[in-house]
C-alpha cells in the first residue's frame, strides 16, 4: 500500500533515525512493544519504498508521532461502504438517542473541547490527532440525528469550536487541506447554531490558510470579511483580535499603513483588565499582554525599531503554559533583531524558538524559523 511517510517525515526535517526514535520514545511513554532498533530501521526504509505496508499497530504510532491523519498518512479517503437495505430500527434508534442530548451532554462537549485546548497549547497538536478527530465524529453524529432547532443548535456551536480549533491545530502540524476542511465544518456549524462570534473566528483564521498558501492580499480580504460577518454582535475582546488578526495579515501583505490602522483600532477595543479570556467565546485569549506580543509581530513586520519594546515586554509577562506561542514570540524577536542586523541576538531567539518547535510539533513554526535563518 502506498503512503507518504517519507514526504511527511521530510516536512517535519527529520531523519529516518530520528523517527525512529520517536517511535521508540511514544511506545515507551505507551507500554506498547515495538521492533528493535535494527528492525525499526528496516521498517522505516521499507515503509518509505512501498515495500511494507503500514500496520495499524504501526499507523496508530505514526499518526500522534507525527500530527497526520490516516488520510495524509495513506492518501486515501474514507473507506466506502456498502448501503444497509431498510436500517431504519438504528436510524429511529440514534434520533432518539440525539433527543436525549441534554444541555449538560453539550457541557461535556465543550468541556472535552477545552482540555483539548489546553493540552495543545501546552504540548502541541500533533498527540492529539486521534482525540480530536474521535471529538469530532462524536458532535458531528450528535447534530446528524438531532432532528429539531432547540437540540441541534446548542450542539451545532459546540461543533463550531471544536472545528476551529482542530483546523489552526492541523494548520499548525502542516495538514493545510485538512484544515481547511475542519474550517468549513466550524464555518457550517456556525452558520446553524446562528452564532456570528463563531463565524468570524472561523474566518479570520481561515485567512491564515490563505497567506501560508501564498494569497496574502486574498487573506486580508477575508480577515475584513470576518469583521462584516461578525458585524455588531461580536463581544469587543473578539473585535479587538479581528483587528489584530487583520493588522498582522496587512504586515505580511505589505501593506504599512492599514496595518498600523488596524492595530490601532484592535487597542481601541481591547477590553480594559488583564483577564484574557472572553466569556462569550473561550477559544479567544487576548489581554493588554498578549496584544503587546501582537503589536510587537505587527511591528517587526514592517521593520519598525519600537518591535523591541514591545516583544520583550511580552516575553517578560509570558505565561510559561503558552509553549507554542513562546515559540512564535521568538521568531519574531528574531525578526525584529534581523532587521536591526543584529544577527548573533536573531541566532539565539531562533536556537530558542527551534527548541520550543520541537516540543510542540510545530511544522508551521519550523518552517518560519528556517526562512528566518536563511537570512542570517
Amino acid at each position: 500500500m502506498s503512503n507518504r511517510l517519507r514526504q511527511i517525515r521530510d516536512a517535519h526535517e527529520w531523519s529516518q533515525e530520528r523517527l525512529i526514535r520517536e517511535i521508540e520514545r511514544y511506545a515507551r511513554q505507551h507500554l506498547l512493544t515495538v521492533g528493535s532498533t535494527a528492525s525499526l530501521r528496516v521498517y522505516v526504509s521499507e515503509w518509505e519504498n512501498g515495500k511494507r505496508t503500514i500496520s495499524e499497530r504501526y499507523a496508530k504510532i505514526l499518526r500522534p508521532v507525527l500530527g497526520v491523519t490516516d488520510e495524509e498518512l495513506f492518501g486515501r479517503q474514507g473507506q466506502l461502504t456498502v448501503p444497509e437495505v431498510g436500517g431504519y430500527e438504528e436510524l429511529v434508534s440514534r434520533i432518539d438517542s440525539a433527543r436525549n442530548v441534554s444541555l449538560t451532554m453539550v457541557q461535556t462537549f465543550m468541556d472535552q473541547t477545552e482540555l483539548l485546548r489546553t493540552v495543545d497549547r501546552q504540548m502541541g497538536a500533533a498527540a492529539l490527532v486521534d482525540q480530536m478527530n474521535g471529538h469530532l465524529t462524536a458532535l458531528e453524529d450528535a447534530l446528524t440525528f438531532a432532528v429539531l432547532p432547540e437540540t441541534r443548535r446548542p450542539v451545532a456551536t459546540a461543533l463550531a469550536g471544536a472545528a476551529t480549533l482542530a483546523a489552526w491545530q492541523a494548520l499548525d502540524s502542516g495538514g493545510v487541506e485538512r484544515a481547511r476542511r475542519h474550517y468549513e465544518l466550524g464555518k457550517r456549524a456556525a452558520q446553524e447554531a446562528g452564532q456570528s462570534m463563531y463565524l468570524a473566528h472561523a474566518t479570520a483564521e481561515q485567512a491564515y490558510v490563505l497567506h501560508d498558501a501564498g494569497r496574502p492580499e486574498l487573506a486580508v480580504e477575508l480577515s475584513r470579511e470576518a469583521q462584516r460577518l461578525g458585524g455588531t454582535q461580536v463581544s469587543p475582546r473578539l473585535r479587538a483580535w479581528l483587528f489584530a488578526a487583520e493588522a498582522e495579515l496587512c504586515a505580511k501583505a505589505g501593506l504599512p499603513d492599514d496595518a498600523r490602522r488596524a492595530l490601532d483600532a484592535a487597542v481601541a477595543s481591547l477590553p480594559s483588565g488583564s483577564e484574557p479570556r472572553d466569556p462569550d467565546m473561550l477559544s479567544i485569549f487576548l489581554n493588554n499582554g498578549h496584544l503587546e506580543r501582537w503589536r510587537g509581530n505587527v511591528l517587526a513586520l514592517l521593520g519598525d525599531d519600537d518591535a523591541l519594546d514591545s516583544l520583550y515586554a511580552a516575553l517578560d509577562a509570558a505565561d510559561p503554559t503558552f509553549i507554542r506561542a513562546t515559540s512564535g514570540l521568538r521568531c519574531d524577536l528574531a525578526q525584529a533583531h534581523l532587521a536591526r542586523e543584529e544577527y548573533a541576538l536573531a541566532e539565539e531567539h531562533l536556537q530558542q524558538a527551534r527548541m520550543l518547535a520541537n516540543r510542540t510539533g510545530s511544522v508551521r513554526h519550523r518552517r518560519q524559523i528556517d526562512q528566518l535563518t536563511d537570512r542570517l
